[in-house]
């Protein structure tokens, strides 16, 4: 017969299966463990929780906590953003990859939690930030503000000025003006650049490459007269640029992300089910993998590639709860986003810590 000890064991291994983390840290205080191995677990379960959350503002905090593994901190340092404007770590400011890996791994668990609200919140996220991802391999960077400057401010460039010809609209000029001024501001400065102005300076970059070309579907708020933010670039690079940052595009247009306007703000009602997200998303991937005329849908290219890298070609669609997602977000960055691993790592790690046999650890869910 189970003892309490056991029985609370067991309560934990079916909080850590469903990675219910906050659980985990108030139920580890009733266990019999020592206190390094109650003060390792907490620390584990918190950090676990904070980042199902994508409490960026806190990324900081979490890599800096000693009680962590290496291989928990590695990946958190590299999707944390600066706290401070001259941070000599940037973070997601140097490269989306690891928060969008992050993203693709949450994503999996809200969904198989059935939390229909985080997932959409979720979908919504990366389509704020997808312009940066897709501009990242140009740029060398995530639109950093410290390194963005000197490629805007080029000889003949509209970026921020109130200038006719310049497509951008006022929300982003007024982004474009501020990356001039973000590096030269305190901290509170820095935060209110990040929090309002950074996602803003995706949608002007957005726009810089955003074109109408004959054979590709017509988008909305276009650049009709570029200036050398855009023709500083060789020709195959506008090319395949302005075909991932349509594609980013068109999924923010698209009924998935349109469902986070009917979450519920304020009241209780409006919140999507699994079923009405499935079906959104269907409708999504039939727009986004619907050839161009052109030929030059990034989704469909790689779709049709045969012997790249996954995700590429041979992706297990069935095991993705969006089947295609993480293709999607490849399909922008031009280059494999994986699926992260560092909520499993922080799982097994208190699993470990808490001694579970070996049976039991077979029982860990993928």
């Amino acid at each position: 017969m189970e003892n309490s000890a056991q029985r609370a064991l067991g309560v934990v291994r079916a909080l850590l299966s469903d990675y219910r983390f906050g659980g985990v840290a108030s139920v580890v205080h009733v266990l019999d463990v020592p206190a390094a191995v109650c003060g390792r677990v907490e620390a584990l379960a918190l950090a676990g929780e904070r980042l199902l959350d994508l409490d960026a503002e806190d990324f900081d905090l979490i890599a800096a906590d000693r009680a962590l593994p290496e291989e928990v901190v590695a990946p958190v340092r590299a999707a944390q953003f600066p706290r401070a404007p001259n941070d000599a770590d940037r973070g997601s400011l140097r490269s989306l990859g690891p928060l969008y890996s992050l993203m693709l791994e949450a994503m999996d668990i809200r969904w198989r939690r059935r939390e229909p609200v985080h997932a959409v919140v979720l979908l919504h996220l990366i389509a704020e930030y997808f312009p940066l991802l897709a501009w990242e391999g140009v740029l060398g960077h995530a639109g950093d503000p410290r390194e963005l400057t000197r490629f805007v401010q080029i000889e003949d460039s509209r970026w921020g000025r109130r200038d006719p010809a310049c497509g951008h609209n006022s929300a982003q000029r007024s982004a474009a003006q501020r990356i001039g001024t973000a590096m030269r501001g305190d901290a509170d400065s820095w935060d209110a650049y990040l929090d309002r102005f950074h996602s803003r300076t995706a949608d002007a970059l957005a726009r810089c490459a955003s074109h109408p070309v004959e054979g590709r579907p017509p988008l909305e708020g276009v650049c009709r007269q570029p200036c050398t933010v855009w023709t500083q670039l060789p020709q195959d690079v506008r090319l395949d640029l302005g075909a991932r940052v349509q594609l980013a595009r068109m999924y923010a247009e698209s009924p998935v992300v349109a469902l986070r306007h009917h979450a519920p703000v304020g009241h209780f009602f409006g919140v999507p089910a699994p079923g009405e997200i499935t079906q959104a998303w269907q409708r999504s991937w039939a727009r986004l993998a619907r050839p161009w005329r052109d030929g030059a849908n990034p989704l469909k290219t790689a779709e049709d590639a045969d012997g790249l890298d996954p995700p590429y070609a041979g992706t297990a669609r069935g095991v993705e709860v969006l089947p295609g997602l993480r293709e999607l977000v490849s399909a922008v960055a031009g280059r494999p986003i994986e699926t992260g691993s560092v909520l499993r790592t922080i799982r097994d790690s208190i699993l470990d810590a808490l001694a579970f046999p070996p049976h039991a650890k077979e029982a860990r869910t993928p």
